[in-house]
């Protein structure tokens, strides 16, 4: 038994090399396209890049409902990889990428992906508005697993996930696929959460415990959509954190998928956020 999840992560791993090469090619331009929206003095002009940043065991393809909304409706949007081997590696990632975006940016991060975005902002004066979609706001020194067990309702545990030893002395934590349905993804249909479970990307099982640093939202205004029926994070800690940092609060009945389920409810909000900072 121990052999095969070791293939199965191990080989979502050597495919997430791949993916991250091919999303890569996809937002470097990006950062073009932000340019193409300066004046024609090189000053960037006041129409904000929103940049959309993933959670653990998923990817970019996820948001591709709000991104097709966003872009609809006339925004530049990026969707640059989060690499998921822990919150200091992945936020200085994040914060590389985020310098090269010309203008105002609304910055989105979804589960883990907020804990990324919370460190990564802190100290870009272009970075204008956080959003956090079933998010984890952090403050200094949280922790995920912290976090998580503040409030019951959490099915994100030991039982759930499979550890799996990777390179360099790394240890991958993937969802079980039986058990992704019922954490993840309640209000998506069957065979949606399969897939979904299939191409999940493994996160570094150090990133459970690693501290979080300055947060972002301290200085830059927030928004926070809660997912009511999230079994991943409970409803009752996104509150809680939500209003630590003074975020707009909307709730939606869903689950911790709401990008995917809740579609145009999510939008509305990125919208509402990129209007109030232009």
């Amino acid at each position: 038994m121990k052999s095969s999840k070791r293939s199965r992560c191990q080989g979502i791993r050597t495919a997430v090399l791949g993916v991250a090469l091919v999303v890569v090619a996809a937002i470097v331009p990006a950062a073009g396209a932000a340019s193409a929206a300066a004046g024609h003095d090189g000053h960037p002009t006041a129409e904000p890049t929103v940049v959309l940043v993933h959670g653990a065991w998923a990817d970019g393809s996820s948001r591709s409902g709000v991104v097709g909304g966003l872009q609809r409706d006339g925004y530049t949007v990026a969707v640059p990889p989060n690499p998921l081997r822990g919150v200091a590696q992945d936020s200085a990632y994040l914060a590389a990428y985020l310098k090269t975006v010309q203008g105002p940016i609304v910055l989105v991060g979804h589960s883990y992906g907020g804990f990324v975005t919370t460190n990564a902002a802190a100290g870009n004066p272009n970075v204008k508005a956080l959003v956090y979609v079933d998010a984890y706001i952090p403050a200094q020194g949280d922790t995920l697993n912290g976090l998580t067990a503040q409030f019951p309702g959490s099915r994100v545990g030991p039982d759930a996930l499979d550890f799996v030893p990777s390179a360099g002395g790394v240890v991958d934590a993937c969802l079980k696929p039986a058990r992704f349905r019922g954490v993840l993804a309640g209000d998506l249909r069957p065979d949606q959460a399969a897939r979904l479970a299939a191409v999940q990307r493994p996160l570094a099982a150090s990133a459970l415990d690693e501290p979080s640093g300055r947060p972002a939202w301290a200085t830059i205004r927030s928004w926070g959509v809660i997912g009511t029926a999230d079994r991943a994070l409970p409803p009752a800690a996104q509150e809680f954190m939500a209003k630590r940092a003074g975020a707009t609060i909307t709730k939606v009945n869903a689950s911790h998928l709401s990008m995917i389920s809740r579609v145009g409810k999510v939008q509305d909000v990125i919208e509402d956020a990129a209007r109030t900072i232009r």
